[in-house]
């Protein structure tokens, strides 16, 4: 089995954040956009058939988003999944930020850069809904994994 969790590219939650931002602004419309961040969704690692349960669900999103955790030399790594392309886009972008992490990093990134980079505008009320209780997950499992 390849591991499921998510090694991101750059060094750092902000720096990731600025990369996303410089990605998306290359894009004309939301709707090329949306191709965009369908496609890393895509590429996200695969995510074990067995974690698609109940106990991986993130309660909060419309569509199934499923989750874990796992804490490796002082970093924490995600591994995520949905069944709608566009949220396992929204998911890969959350990891792409998250994922990889010290715990005190985490928590002290708020993911307000969802709404900066016009994402939660550019989305379904119940979508947007659903990424902001997926990031909120992220960061009580941070926190708890800080303690």
């Amino acid at each position: 089995m390849t591991d499921p969790f998510f090694v991101p590219e750059e060094a750092t939650a902000a720096e990731a954040i600025a990369v996303i931002g410089e990605e998306l602004e290359l894009f004309d419309d939301w709707m090329e956009r949306y191709r965009h961040i369908i496609d890393l969704g895509a590429k996200l690692p695969s995510f074990p058939a067995e974690w698609q349960n109940d106990a991986h669900r993130v309660p909060g999103c419309q569509s199934q988003v499923w989750f874990e955790a796992v804490m490796r030399d002082g970093r924490l790594f995600f591994a995520g999944s949905s069944d709608a392309a566009i949220v396992s886009g929204l998911v890969a972008l959350l990891l792409r930020v998250y994922s990889g992490r010290p715990p005190a990093e985490i928590a002290a990134t708020d993911p307000v850069f969802l709404k900066n980079l016009g994402l939660l505008e550019a989305l379904s009320t119940n979508r947007g809904n659903g990424i902001a209780s997926m990031a909120r997950k992220i960061r009580e499992v941070a926190a708890l994994s800080a303690v």
